[in-house]
């Protein structure tokens, strides 16, 4: 998958969970995906490259690293607890959507009950629907 193909599969699938919203806090050239003001992906380029920047849990974020060379520590983010994404061979719209999806479920898991749009431990895979 190429930049802009992961770009517009990353978007998407974050418009298409409960309670998503895009925003510009950075300027225009940073798309930040918010559930409930909370961060959950941001999409930018970082020298030419298109990258997504997603929450991870920090064993999975480091077992991701090692099996896939187009995933980094997060980009101007917390290093242990977010990775980057970039376009490339391995990178698939499964993978896409299965990152997308868990970097929402882990910021909604942090959201007070009340506040949660779903049940983050009964919400995912790669499509956003219920399990």
């Amino acid at each position: 998958m190429n930049g802009t193909d992961l770009h517009k599969t990353a978007a998407d699938c974050a418009e298409g969970l409960p309670g998503a919203a895009l925003e510009h806090p950075f300027g225009p050239d940073w798309e930040v995906f918010k559930v409930r003001g909370k961060m959950f992906m941001l999409m930018t380029e970082v020298p030419e490259r298109p990258v997504v920047i997603l929450k991870a849990d920090p064993g999975e974020a480091q077992a991701l690293r090692e099996q896939y060379s187009h995933i980094t520590p997060g980009y101007h983010m917390n290093k242990k607890h977010w990775i980057t994404l970039e376009g490339g061979e391995g990178v698939d719209k499964e993978l896409v959507g299965e990152l997308v999806t868990e970097s929402y479920r882990l910021v909604v898991a942090h959201l007070p009950k009340a506040e949660r749009p779903v049940d983050p431990h009964g919400y995912g895979g790669a499509t956003g629907e219920a399990r």
